[in-house]
């Protein structure tokens, strides 16, 4: 079984709330995830950056960080896609990495990777700061029409989510 396969299982683990069997599945392959993080492969850093939402690694983090910063724009999106994962049930996550995600919302270059983290900024608490951003960012003619129509529903779910003001 290659680290992918073993992802898969685990998100499968997860979804049956076989905590026992996830935790030992987290264990046997955490030294393989994260070595496959530090490869010079970029295909590699991205399975290993998308596993950690699908083990439901939340005490590594900070390696969710690494692959936001990472070079690649797949792995960027894919540390994206964890971290939407795992700030499902709460919004710690995304709040800590918050000023992360705006800066990748307004400067990266990949409009894939910009368009993920509009998504995940959903997950995060209703800050008024992301608001105007996203409102911004839909508001922007410049842009290409998916990330305008993506910011404008996020933004508004974050509005409705706080509540009347």
């Amino acid at each position: 079984m290659n680290l992918a396969e073993a992802a898969a299982q685990a998100e499968a683990l997860a979804e049956q709330a076989a905590e026992r069997e996830l935790a030992a599945l987290r264990a046997q392959w955490a030294d393989e995830l994260e070595a496959a993080i530090r490869s010079p492969d970029y295909r590699q850093r991205a399975v290993a950056y998308r596993a950690l939402g699908q083990f439901r690694f939340r005490q590594k983090a900070e390696l969710i960080r690494r692959g936001l910063e990472d070079e690649s724009p797949a792995c960027r999106g894919s540390a994206l896609i964890s971290l939407e994962r795992l700030s499902r049930d709460g919004p710690a996550n995304v709040n800590s990495l918050r000023s992360l995600l705006h800066q990748m919302l307004t400067t990266d270059d990949n409009q894939a990777v910009r368009r993920l983290a509009i998504v995940t900024l959903r997950n995060g608490s209703p800050n008024r700061e992301t608001i105007v951003l996203l409102q911004g960012v839909g508001e922007d003619d410049r842009l290409e029409r998916e990330l305008r129509e993506a910011a404008v529903k996020v933004a508004a779910a974050l509005k409705k989510k706080a509540g009347p003001r």
